[in-house]
């Protein structure tokens, strides 16, 4: 009885120390609420969850969750409250604090969301390189490392691979095109730039388009999908999806030890003064030893992230892109005709032809800003500050959107339109408002080697296709003497 009245009272006592804990935590997001409520949002739909359902509902429904941002930016004006429990992110849709916070180099990224990209799964993903590091002097000295092998005249001399990979994805396209066979084209548009990237950035014939067998294009679609879960607290742990955890880690693993083995030959062959080829990863290798900074999960890091950021993007934006031109005839045939001029019918690009193909260049900006490959990006405030009158506290979450600003009619007229003559040269365009790239000195470093170049060279490859029907990902392709 003595030793059941003890357990009674420790249960008690576990009971009203968490009521006791309940209680001030409810009273913590309370003082969080009374801190943060004059900034402008939608009614909150949880006390706890604040404005998660919300974003839960448009997830649930396979919508973008900036969709629902641009809604209540219709509503409520450009500055915006996102509760979230005890958190709080104020949603910048201004070109006034576009400029001030992406400009700068004072303010850092948020820890909490590219905190979440260091390990997935439990396994290490982007880790500290380029895209996650919040330590500016840490960041500038890989900045300056890579920065030689996104030079112009650098990536002057990768044209032929690039040519080289659209050729080939000309003839499987040929190959398929028989108006009668759904063709995945999302998925060869997956494979063609993972052999891109893997080409002209780590010298390596993956040959993802025409090898079946090769697990890497499965590898990458595990990891997005668990990058996509990862918003899911519950995704690790549930039984329901170990299987699906699993892949993930392994898929992760792969890559990390595939490119652990491609940075060590590749050093070695250095250090051996052998024949290598004249890539990315040569440049990034020489840069870092002259630096003194070759710390290995580091340079793994961005290995991933060039794989991750190099293919995965590129080809989304190529399918909406086809999607948009298979609606709009009148801009097919406008670019088709410009193409012609400049390029021929030998097809091959040159890196001077990227600056007379000005409409190809107007379709894909239309592109990036109705589909922009990153919605857009988080930074943190440690000092109080005032955008567009409205007060920000210290120490406070900031999210921009491409996406959401990219779409509003204050910014662009009729912005759901697919207008490819808005970005023409005797157009206005309003300034800090349109950033697929990010901007200031933490924009993509590779944003003409991984996005303009392919982009241009593989849509290319899909122009002499004068019609297509789309149903999800697959497409009936027609045969064209053109190709």
């Amino acid at each position: 009885m003595e030793a059941l009245g003890v357990i009674w009272g420790l249960l008690r006592l576990l009971l009203a120390v968490s009521l006791l804990a309940f209680g001030l935590y409810c009273c913590y997001i309370k003082s969080i609420h009374m801190k943060y409520d004059y900034i402008p949002s939608a009614p909150r739909a949880s006390f706890f969850l604040g404005h998660l359902p919300m974003l839960w509902g448009m997830l649930k429904n396979n919508e973008c969750a900036h969709q629902l941002f641009l809604q209540w930016a219709n509503e409520y004006g450009p500055i915006l409250r996102f509760n979230a429990f005890h958190r709080v992110a104020i949603l910048v849709l201004s070109p006034e604090g576009v400029k001030e916070f992406l400009m700068l180099p004072q303010y850092p990224k948020d820890s909490v969301s590219y905190g979440r990209l260091f390990n997935l799964c439990g396994v290490r993903f982007l880790g500290n390189g380029l895209v996650t590091d919040r330590d500016y002097d840490h960041w500038h000295k890989q900045r300056k490392i890579m920065d030689p092998a996104f030079s112009r005249n650098y990536l002057m001399g990768l044209m032929g691979p690039f040519n080289e990979q659209t050729e080939e994805l000309m003839r499987v396209l040929d190959e398929k095109a028989d108006g009668e066979t759904a063709v995945d084209v999302m998925s060869l548009l997956k494979r063609v730039t993972l052999d891109i990237i893997a080409k002209v950035a780590f010298g390596l014939e993956l040959n993802t388009l025409r090898d079946e067998s090769t697990p890497f294009p499965h590898a990458m679609s595990m990891i997005m999908k668990g990058l996509g879960q990862s918003r899911n607290p519950s995704f690790k742990y549930l039984p329901k999806y170990r299987k699906e955890v699993k892949g993930v880690q392994e898929s992760l693993l792969l890559l990390r030890r595939f490119g652990s083995q491609c940075i060590e030959q590749r050093r070695k062959a250095i250090q051996n003064g052998e024949e290598i080829p004249l890539d990315i990863l040569t440049q990034i290798l020489k840069s870092a030893a002259e630096e003194g900074d070759c710390d290995a999960e580091i340079l793994l890091d961005n290995f991933v992230t060039f794989f991750i950021a190099g293919h995965e993007t590129t080809a989304n934006l190529l399918s909406f892109t086809i999607l948009e031109l298979g609606r709009q005839p009148d801009i097919l045939k406008k670019l088709q005709a410009e193409v012609d001029e400049v390029v021929g019918v030998k097809r091959d690009v040159a890196y001077e032809n990227l600056a007379q193909l000005k409409y190809l260049s107007q379709v894909l900006k239309e592109s990036l800003r109705l589909y922009p490959p990153a919605p857009g990006t988080v930074r943190w405030t440690e000092k109080e500050c005032v955008v567009e009158g409205i007060k920000i506290p210290a120490e406070t979450t900031l999210m921009f959107s491409t996406y959401v600003m990219g779409r509003m009619e204050r910014f662009f007229k009729d912005a759901l339109v697919f207008d490819p003559e808005r970005f023409s040269k005797d157009q206005p365009r309003p300034s800090f408002c349109y950033f697929p790239f990010s901007l200031g000195p933490r924009s993509c470093i590779g944003q003409i080697f991984a996005l303009k170049i392919p982009l241009s060279c593989n849509l290319l490859a899909l122009l002499p296709i004068p019609r297509w029907t789309a149903e999800g990902s697959a497409m009936l392709l027609q045969r064209n003497s053109k190709i």
